[in-house]
């Protein structure tokens, strides 16, 4: 029996049913068909673009954003696949925070939608460091199918697992 490690909490008849497509080979064009639209962030400035654009329409009064890059060593270092951090450098005779959202490089030939639940998922971490119902509720009051989109992705995950097999 294939380990699913983006399935491990979930039920054993979900993980069957996962198993299943990848063993007909119809996860791929499963999700080709559902996610056919691919974004044009392509590089670290794009991308600061996109998160600010998202930061300011739903997170206007939150803190500034300091650095937004697509990180290569960030799903293998940290088995993440987005990091929100808070650096603090002393400025003067004061304390100066600067944040940061890392997203993984995954994400850079993902389809569009992948790339909003995880900029959301980042993005949400500014007010909620936990992952809670205040959490949940934020994220999806930014992407209304945060669950659905997360889901997708732990397929979309495993996809791709499977084909470097």
């Amino acid at each position: 029996m294939q380990a699913l490690k983006y399935f491990a909490g979930y039920p054993e008849p979900l993980q069957a049913k996962v198993r299943a497509l990848i063993e007909q080979d119809r996860l791929g064009a499963l999700l080709a068909e559902k996610y056919d639209q691919p974004h044009a962030v392509r590089n670290d400035g794009q991308l600061y673009e996109y998160v600010q654009a998202l930061k300011d329409r739903h997170l206007r009064k939150s803190v500034p954003l300091g650095k937004v890059i697509y990180d290569g060593k960030l799903q293998v270092m940290q088995h993440a696949l987005g990091t929100h951090t808070a650096i603090s450098r002393v400025h003067g005779g004061r304390l100066k925070a600067s944040r940061e959202i890392r997203i993984a490089t995954v994400f850079r030939d993902a389809p569009a939608e992948f790339l909003k639940m995880i900029v959301v998922h980042e993005l949400a971490h500014m007010k909620e460091a936990e992952h809670n119902k205040a959490f949940y509720q934020l994220c999806t009051h930014m992407a209304p199918d945060y669950h659905q989109l997360e889901f997708d992705l732990r397929l979309y995950l495993t996809h791709l697992d499977a084909a470097r097999e």
